[in-house]
């Protein structure tokens, strides 16, 4: 059987690696963004066809993850991963820096800098989950993606609170010295977090070893794409994660057009929202931990709460588009944030679970083949609800039902997802624990 090895200790290293991976990717996903439409005056569509760009690269992880699946260690692609997201972070940032010199030499050199972004992020985060599959004990899943989500938001809010108070006087120097500063101090934290870790652990390696020869990477997709079970949870992460980013570029303007709320009331109703999140990743995470093998509550429940939760808080969201001022719309963004939370950690627990579903060893591809989904997701997510909302106001001639038409397709999103949730598995099937060990 598999061993599991992984104590508290490990998992906050990893979530150490998670902090470093968002405080690089702030840089190019948020700050970059900031910099380039503000300082620089390029069009809007420009940035964010790069962060599309980088997500779309993201279709290769699972190659990254099959190629730690059959590579004697995991520790090494983490760190092959932060280089390559480093690298592309500062390369990035020059990109940015050429823009008043050569509009066409900084906009290619930011393309290939988002190349390596979107690998990077890919080959680490991948290789990260799934050294959590492989290590983590089911008991300890929903509480450890938990923690690990929890230390990424937060690698995020202080690298953009350092940065933003590092840069004012903005020049390019002080771009360049704050980035390769960033850049640095994740490094220096991935590669401590990471210092003989797997060696701490010999049984991890030892006991998640197939006897067998290594599948390639056509026949690891094969066999996840043969079985019914991952088959709907590719499916699951898709559509729940589609639904879960459509709000991403368009709340903050619906509470400005619908509420008339400042730009500083609507960043502190994210804000708001944000703290939702995290409160929603702790219970699920606590929640998740803490009842198993107590009570009858597997982490499907936990995804299957957090996605109705959802759902009827866009529905909520919906209604407000409809009726305006009076509505209690700082309450409906926290709910909306709270459930938020509360699917996205027990779903990654899930994940963690149904990892190890198929043959030994074939964590990183399966989860190669969910982020690979997610990433999909996301870039859609952010663009149909943004074109969606443009579309509806040319058809309606008004923002309130504009939003409502969007926010009630999200809402239907999340139901379709709460179907999906109730139909996985969050652990493998006893058959499927079978074929893992090679029974």
């Amino acid at each position: 059987m598999r061993q599991h090895a992984f104590g508290w200790w490990s998992i906050l290293r990893l979530g150490a690696v998670q902090a470093a991976i968002g405080a690089i990717t702030m840089l190019a996903t948020s700050l970059l963004n900031r910099l380039m439409v503000l300082e620089y005056g390029l069009a809007a569509g420009i940035p964010a066809g790069l962060v599309a760009w980088h997500y779309g690269v993201q279709l290769s992880r699972p190659l990254w993850g099959h190629g730690s699946d059959v590579g004697r260690r995991r520790t090494p692609w983490i760190l092959a991963g932060m280089v390559t997201l480093g690298l592309g972070a500062l390369l990035a940032v020059r990109g940015v820096t050429l823009l008043d010199v050569s509009r066409g030499q900084g906009i290619a050199l930011a393309v290939f800098a988002f190349t390596l972004i979107g690998a990077g992020v890919g080959a680490a985060g991948t290789s990260v989950l799934a050294l959590l599959a492989t290590g983590v004990a089911p008991e300890r899943r929903a509480a450890a993606a938990a923690v690990t989500w929890i230390m990424m938001v937060f690698g995020i809010v202080v690298a953009a609170g350092a940065a933003g108070a590092l840069l004012d006087p903005y020049s390019k120097q002080r771009l360049t010295a704050v980035a390769s500063g960033v850049v640095g101090v994740a490094l220096l934290v991935t590669i401590l977090a990471t210092f003989r870790l797997e060696g701490q652990a010999p049984l991890l390696r030892n006991t998640t070893r197939s006897a067998d020869p290594p599948l390639s990477l056509r026949q690891a997709l094969a066999e996840i794409f043969a079985d019914d079970e991952a088959r709907r949870f590719t499916l699951f992460i898709f559509v729940s994660m589609l639904a879960y980013s459509m709000q991403d570029l368009i709340l903050e303007p619906f509470t400005g057009l619908v509420f008339a709320l400042t730009p500083g009331q609507s960043t502190s109703l994210s804000g708001l929202q944000n703290g939702g999140v995290l409160v929603g990743m702790i219970v699920s995470g606590v929640g998740g931990s803490a009842f198993r093998g107590r009570l009858p509550i597997e982490l499907r429940t936990w995804t299957m709460v957090g996605c109705l939760g959802s759902a009827a808080a866009l529905a909520g969201l919906a209604v407000a588009a409809w009726v305006g001022p009076g509505w209690p719309i700082a309450a409906n963004i926290a709910l909306l944030g709270l459930c938020n939370g509360a699917f996205a950690v027990s779903a990654i627990g899930s994940m963690m679970g149904l990892a190890g579903a198929g043959r030994s060893n074939g964590e990183g591809v399966r989860m190669g083949v969910w982020g690979t989904a997610q990433a999909i997701a996301f870039g859609l997510g952010g663009l149909i609800g943004a074109l969606g909302v443009d579309v509806a106001r040319g058809a309606f001639g008004r923002p309130g039902m504009a939003f409502a038409v969007i926010f009630a397709a999200e809402a239907g999103l999340f139901l379709a997802s709460a179907v999906l949730a109730m139909r996985t598995r969050s652990q493998p099937s006893p058959a499927a624990r079978l074929q893992s060990v090679g029974v």
